[in-house]
């Protein structure tokens, strides 16, 4: 059997899997609040792994294996900010955020940003959150779909444009289906596969170098001393800047809509805590085991790659048999679609829950829901057609903006800080305003401009706004 027919079998099983449950999931599915937080019901293992494997885009396999691959050792500080980052979500945020959405029933991030302040400063908070969230996710579905496009064409004699109608097809079709329940489930499934892959291929890598001290011999061998350093060609307040910049990246993690759903979704909290240890065990395995990949891969690929974002594939082909190397295309795939499907059901949610309010008793907007995602789905495919760019960059701009504009009334609030309702938008303004200015601008070090500081200023400005308590508010 050919290696293009045990791909497209595994891929068909698999995707015929996919569609089975959106299918199940529609059955739990009958109004809002089932199809954007399951009814409230997640358990810890599916609340975990499909927030994972949601946050776990296509860069984390085919960009992060190729930053180590191109930079060396200096790639270790995206790993420990986004360890950071997500920890810190799971341990600080998942536990606070739980409580809050089920005491307030909440159904939205928006909702949690719009949580104080008269009508009307909350219905400019929502419609401002619902851009931001469109815009965003827009373009960062797009370049999930673009990785879809790296996969097929990596494998199939197939047309960049195919390739990504395809994988945005059976995305929508899923998603339209079951909503939340079929993408927490479906994202459960993603998120293993994307498990044994990464511990797998970097397994296979790392005996074929001959283990972690024929790594690191074989990386003095071939690398340049900027590769093998810790800051790459930076020294001194540089270096510092490097470090800081990179390891920001975590931020974002506070301000996501598609991965804060999995908190307010969850059942309790004592669902809570036993999700923390899955999902950190999945992104230390997951992250870590693909910058190993990137490492061995500077030494196995001898010939340079006009495209470092196919390491993965090129590794798959050499390392592994048909079968398996069938199985972590479909990891590859899975990645990718974990993410995209999460996000087009938080921009339905912004637009049939966050801008169109509360529906009445016995209104049911899935119709909306689902034209919605239909739609964005369409734009999204058209961008990654017609306006291609590399997945790392449009997924960190994307990233940050978001963080950067929910991020810091997130953390404050649940923090318990009294936020001044009508600074809210401005801050969210800012930090969306700043950020797209400073990815226009050539990149600084450890892009430290865009990642950190138009959180840092959002975060200062909220702080310093906020409402004094006065007695009256004392216990």
């Amino acid at each position: 059997m050919s290696k293009e027919t045990t791909v497209v079998i595994v891929l068909v099983v698999y995707k015929i899997t996919l569609i089975l449950i959106g299918l199940w999931a529609q059955r739990r599915t009958h109004s809002n609040t089932d199809f954007f937080v399951g009814g409230r019901a997640l358990g810890p293992f599916v609340a975990s792994i499909s927030y994972a494997a949601s946050s776990a885009s296509a860069w984390s396999i085919l960009s992060l294996s190729a930053a180590a691959f191109t930079f060396g050792l200096s790639t270790i500080w995206m790993f420990v900010g986004l360890i950071l980052g997500h920890g810190g979500s799971w341990l600080w945020l998942a536990p606070r955020l739980q409580r809050l959405a089920a005491a307030e029933k909440l159904v939205t991030l928006t909702d949690v940003l719009a949580l104080d302040g008269t009508e009307r400063t909350k219905r400019a908070i929502r419609l401002f959150a619902a851009a931001v969230v469109t815009f965003c996710f827009v373009f960062y579905v797009a370049t999930q779909f673009m990785g879809a496009g790296k996969a097929f064409a990596s494998t199939f004699d197939m047309s960049m444009s195919t390739s990504i109608l395809l994988g945005g097809g059976i995305v929508l079709i899923y998603t339209l289906l079951g909503g939340f329940w079929a993408v927490s489930v479906t994202d459960t499934l993603q998120g293993m596969l994307m498990l044994v892959a990464a511990l797998l291929l970097p397994a296979l890598a790392l005996i074929e170098v001959g283990g972690p001290i024929g790594l690191w011999r074989g990386l003095q061998a071939i690398s340049s001393p900027e590769q093998l350093s810790l800051t790459g060609p930076n020294v001194g307040l540089m270096a510092l800047g490097f470090v800081v910049g990179t390891m920001a990246m975590g931020l974002g993690a506070f301000g996501q809509p598609h991965l804060l759903t999995r908190f307010m979704a969850l059942k309790s909290q004592k669902a809570v805590r036993t999700a923390q240890k899955f999902a950190i065990f999945w992104f230390v395995v997951v992250l870590g085991n693909m910058v190993v990949l990137g490492l061995c891969g500077r030494i196995l690929i001898t010939q340079p790659l006009a495209d470092p974002e196919q390491l993965f594939f090129v590794m798959t082909d050499s390392l592994l048999p048909t079968v398996l190397g069938a199985i972590l295309l479909a990891a590859v795939l899975s990645a990718i679609m974990s993410t995209a499907d999460s996000q087009l059901l938080v921009s339905a949610s912004a637009v049939a829950h966050d801008v169109m309010g509360e529906p009445d008793e016995g209104e049911n907007r899935l119709w909306v829901s689902r034209l919605v995602i239909a739609v964005l789905c369409g734009l999204s495919v058209a961008v990654a057609i017609y306006l291609p760019s590399d997945i790392f960059s449009r997924v960190m701009f994307a990233w940050g903006a978001l963080g950067s504009a929910f991020g810091p009334v997130v953390l404050l609030r649940l923090a318990g800080v009294r936020l001044n309702p009508k600074m809210i938008l401005p801050s969210m303004l800012i930090g969306l305003s700043l950020t797209i200015l400073f990815y226009l601008q050539p990149n600084s070090i450890g892009d430290i401009l865009e990642r950190l500081v138009p959180f840092l200023i959002c975060f200062i400005l909220l702080y310093a706004t906020k409402l004094k308590f006065t007695q009256k508010d004392t216990p």
